[in-house]
């Protein structure tokens, strides 16, 4: 009896959270779409709030927490304490991609841009939707002067958030490099 009723506790916790790991999927999706169509960039940057949050949700609260102080300690630059606690968070959940993008930001801050692409890489292999990411990607390439690059990735990052006031500032400086004149 005591096996049969842990058993429809299991089953019954099982059939509660599974249509909640759907939902969640489905309302990130619903976020991306509107943040796609999005008509100002208030609404923008509205949607895009709502997603980082979406995004930041582990599911464990050790993590949490690791992600918690991690951005706590970048906001200070106090970049020891963030990228031991971002790599603590992607030893211990290598396919959180929020962890990846912290040690990105980390390493970007101290301009070891080649381990910030290597995470970036990394971020956007767990998320291809992440304009954070991508956003990087582009002023990284920018900085190392692989203009075309640069363009290519901001111009992924209009596609997922296109009221991006610094991605538009880039690609209009970037356009002639790289494109060139129009005669």
């Amino acid at each position: 009896m005591e096996f049969k009723n842990t058993v429809t506790a299991f089953l019954a916790t099982v059939m509660i959270s599974v249509p909640f790991a759907g939902s969640a999927e489905e309302r990130l999706d619903t976020l991306m779409s509107e943040l796609q169509g999005a008509e100002t960039e208030t609404a923008a940057q509205r949607l895009e709030n709502q997603v980082i949050g979406e995004w930041s949700k582990t599911g464990s609260p050790a993590m949490d927490l690791l992600l918690k102080r991690g951005r706590d300690a970048l906001e200070v630059d106090d970049l020891d304490a963030a990228e031991e606690h971002f790599r603590a968070l992607t030893d211990h959940a290598p396919e959180f991609a929020e962890g990846w993008h912290g040690l990105a930001l980390v390493y970007y801050e101290r301009e070891q841009f080649g381990p910030s692409l290597d995470a970036l890489e990394r971020t956007l292999a767990l998320n291809p939707q992440h304009f954070g990411a991508l956003r990087g990607v582009g002023a990284i390439h920018e900085q190392l002067e692989n203009l075309a690059l640069a363009y290519d990735a901001y111009e992924r990052v209009l596609e997922l958030r296109p009221h991006d006031p610094d991605v538009i500032a880039a690609m209009e400086r970037l356009e002639t490099k790289v494109k060139g004149v129009s005669l």
